[in-house]
């Protein structure tokens, strides 16, 4: 499946004259240009861009970033989500600090070893950072080179992947970097899911799927399973000093991050008394209630009131727990449904 010459000068010369300003197309700093595509996995740029600016001006180094704790790094992806994203990034970081003398390996095998180096990221980053000759293919390519060539393979097979390289690799043999960006770019601005504006684009005469009216039909993409969902209960529960309970959580989604105590809900009293050594009494209807989306899970979660206000010394609080001054908030990184229950008692 190889296109017309023409195409890779129309979608690159369109790109040039159009591509959004973004600040990390602003710098020939790996560092930067990695730390940019980690944080757009599954997120919108309008979103990353903030982030951005705040982690460089905070983290403007390798060096600054390796010697960080992992809660701050935490503290200024908050918001973000897909929190093992930023571990990962951070344990990379370290391994290039102490690995390569603090310079991203511009070798794409010797990047792909860094932990959280997946085939997106290295070609991504070893294509626009180093013009090395590695097709991206991300949602919005696996759409675009879909619809270019009319193909109805399922985009969620590793073999259409790695199929959609091979086919892709002879247009990066030179310009890897800009190129690979104008098809990215193209998918997120012209060849969008629905609505595309075919009648904008620069590579429309080269569209099989335009000429033959199956734009909307394509890409083919097996229906995902249903998500799980879990009905949660989380307890709000003060001491005698207005303080509030805050539970580090152990498990692994979300491994590390401040909580208000929250249980699955079928045994959630016993669970949270247990833990206290006092029997916790909450009021029978929650006070606030809210719903919460991971790619794999839904969370229904409510958030009862305890009455009770706890004395600091009649109550010995297991390793994970604190109390909690609402002050400290900048102190603490919560997952978003924390952030919101935080928001509903300050507010």
């Amino acid at each position: 499946m190889y296109l017309e010459d023409n195409f890779k000068n129309n979608i690159m010369q369109w790109f040039n004259q159009n591509q959004r300003s973004m600040p990390w197309r602003e710098t020939t700093n790996p560092y930067y240009i990695w730390l940019s595509e980690v944080m757009l996995q599954q997120t919108q740029v309008k979103t990353v861009i903030d982030y951005y600016d705040r982690f460089i001006q905070r983290f403007p180094t390798i060096a600054d970033l390796s010697e960080a704790h992992e809660d701050e790094v935490l503290k200024y992806w908050e918001g973000l989500g897909y929190y093992s994203r930023a571990r990962n990034f951070h344990h990379a970081i370290k391994e290039v600090q102490h690995d390569y003398q603090g310079i991203v390996p511009s070798d794409p095998e010797h990047f792909k070893s860094l932990k959280g180096v997946g085939p997106y990221t290295q070609a991504a980053v070893m294509s626009i950072a180093f013009d090395h000759p590695l097709p991206t293919v991300d949602g919005n390519v696996f759409r675009v080179w879909s619809r270019l060539n009319n193909d109805s393979r399922d985009i969620k097979l590793q073999s259409t992947r790695k199929a959609y390289e091979q086919e892709l690799l002879p247009y990066v043999q030179e310009e890897a970097g800009t190129f690979n960006q104008s098809m990215m770019e193209l998918g997120a601005l012209i060849c969008t899911p629905k609505n595309p504006l075919c009648m904008f684009c620069p590579v429309q005469e080269n569209c099989e799927a335009y000429d033959k009216g199956t734009v909307l039909d394509l890409p083919v993409k097996t229906k995902t399973v249903k998500k799980k969902t879990i009905e949660q209960s989380v307890f709000l529960i003060r001491n005698s000093r207005g303080e509030y309970l805050l539970e580090k959580r152990q498990e692994r989604l979300l491994n590390g991050m401040w909580e208000f105590p929250m249980f699955e809900t079928a045994h959630a009293i016993d669970q949270i008394s247990k833990q206290l050594n006092h029997q916790i009494e909450p009021l029978s209807e929650p006070i606030f209630k809210l719903k919460h989306q991971f790619t794999h899970l839904i969370w229904h979660i409510k958030v009862y009131s305890v009455p009770e206000e706890l004395e600091i010394e009649s109550v010995s609080l297991p390793d994970h727990m604190i109390w909690f001054d609402l002050e400290q908030r900048d102190q603490f990184t919560f997952p978003v449904p924390m952030a919101k229950i935080y928001q509903f008692i300050e507010g």
